[in-house]
């Protein structure tokens, strides 16, 4: 039996742990999976005769090392920053290894180490970095294959609650980690490249610059950029492209509302508060408020935004309970983010039954003799639950297909990698079309850039 070790449990991990439990028995497949919580793993691995878990530290070296040495292959859900550790066992041991995050500095440091011993770190292989970079590769080489110059690479991903389960005025819930969403945006400005000019959007204007996208069947929705596209010029050989943005979807209007708390400075996440651990929702709104001795918190608030009460604005402020005196904060020296996050909890966490929804969106510009064409492509995911979620559907079952494709010797070439090449894209993407994870292509005008596309 081979041996696949699965290092985390989180919300991601369902689905992956699903499959290869399913394959077990036709891939001599033995899965454990290590958590902290052992309890969650438990959960996820239920009574399956090919599945065990372990309570597992990643910052326990013994128990981690040992855990790593036992094992085949070693695929980390853990949060990103954590992998490096997981990695340079792997290293030391001679495992090959997957995850779902981009690619660190220090894991690309481990490039030779990882060649010299004919190993594969496959990096980037879930949704978002992971089926947008194997969906766009596939039209890309196509185009290049065929003659074409591509022009124009826009590429959006959002993950969203399906229809259905929308039940709140910001059209919003969370389906993955709450803090990524908070934090989202932070650390610098967005970068990327409009009609061969450079254009930078600071933090604090992000989402007040948003795209308008029509997804057939399923409406309009807004997206903003992400952090740095630029870099993906080279990723995927676009050095010389004219236009390159990547963002990230949402429903109209939420970048506006979520704007408020950017301004406020209520994302913030590089200082603590004090004494957050009693503090109510209204106080921690008044933090970032004037002063005044008689003027209530509402109408402080209605004053600093410039919005009236009969506001969407408002109402959205309204919902989400932020006014509420009685309600605490609940967390030790809590930074301006994490309370927010907590606050938001209270009202974004998907209900049992609900359902998230995931939506990727690819606009690819390019020119073939003589003339301009566009195609669009799109994928939309709707999940079961709140555990069978599309998000944990589309983040662990490319992970758990590159695993196995490893395991088996069809994905051969050695390094520190991202899913970009056709050996690992071609036929991951034809399995996803089992699973619901398909793309709809369309041939359309060619729009180039598109200022009336562009709201905020």
């Amino acid at each position: 039996m081979r041996k696949v070790l699965i290092i985390g449990a989180g919300k991601s991990a369902s689905q992956l742990i699903k499959y290869l439990l399913n394959k077990s028995e036709s891939e001599q497949l033995e899965i454990t999976v290590g958590d902290l919580a052992k309890e969650n793993a438990q959960k996820l691995v239920g009574n399956h005769k090919n599945g065990s878990v372990i309570s597992l530290d990643v910052f326990d070296k013994e128990q981690r090392q040992e855990a790593i040495q036992d094992a085949t292959i070693v695929i980390s859900m853990l949060p990103a920053r954590f992998h490096i550790e997981v990695a340079r066992d792997c290293v030391t041991f001679g495992k090959s290894m997957v995850t779902a995050s981009y690619i660190s500095k220090e894991m690309k440091e481990l490039d030779a180490a990882v060649k010299e011993k004919g190993l594969i770190f496959m990096n980037e292989i879930g949704l978002d970095p992971g089926i947008d970079h194997m969906s766009a590769m596939q039209v890309i080489d196509r185009i290049r294959d065929n003659g074409g110059k591509m022009l124009l690479f826009e590429s959006f991903t959002g993950g969203l609650v399906a229809p259905e389960s929308d039940t709140n005025l910001w059209n919003y819930k969370f389906t993955w980690n709450p803090r990524n969403v908070v934090l989202a945006g932070q650390g610098g400005a967005a970068e990327f490249i409009q009609e061969g000019t450079y254009k930078y959007i600071p933090y604090q204007r992000l989402f007040r610059r948003t795209e308008f996208l029509q997804i057939e069947g399923h409406g309009r929705f807004e997206g903003y950029a992400n952090r740095n596209s630029l870099k993906y010029r080279s990723v995927y050989g676009l050095e010389d492209i004219p236009t390159l943005y990547r963002g990230t979807i949402r429903r109209v209007g939420f970048s506006k509302a979520w704007h408020i708390f950017v301004m406020m400075g209520m994302t913030d996440d590089s200082y603590k508060l004090q004494d957050t651990e009693n503090m109510s929702y209204r106080d921690f709104l008044n933090l970032f408020l004037p002063y005044s001795p008689t003027d209530s918190v509402e109408l402080k608030l209605r004053h600093y935004l410039k919005i009236d009460q009969d506001d969407l604005l408002w109402d959205k402020l309204v919902e989400l309970d932020i006014f509420n005196p009685d309600k605490t904060i609940g967390i030790k020296r809590a930074t301006p983010a994490k309370a927010l996050q907590r606050i938001l909890e209270d009202k974004w966490t998907l209900a049992p039954e609900d359902k998230d929804m995931i939506v990727m969106y690819h606009k690819f510009g390019y020119e073939l003799n003589g003339e301009k064409k566009q195609i669009d492509a799109t994928m939309v995911n709707i999940g079961n639950d709140q555990v069978e979620t599309a998000m944990a559907r589309t983040v662990g079952l490319p992970v758990a297909m590159a695993t196995l494709r490893i395991l088996n010797g069809q994905i051969t070439t050695s390094g520190v990698q991202l899913p970009i090449s056709k050996e690992v894209y071609e036929p991951i993407l034809k399995e996803l079309e089992d699973y619901g994870i398909t793309f709809k292509e369309y041939q359309v005008p060619y729009l180039g850039y598109n200022p009336e596309n562009v709201g905020g």
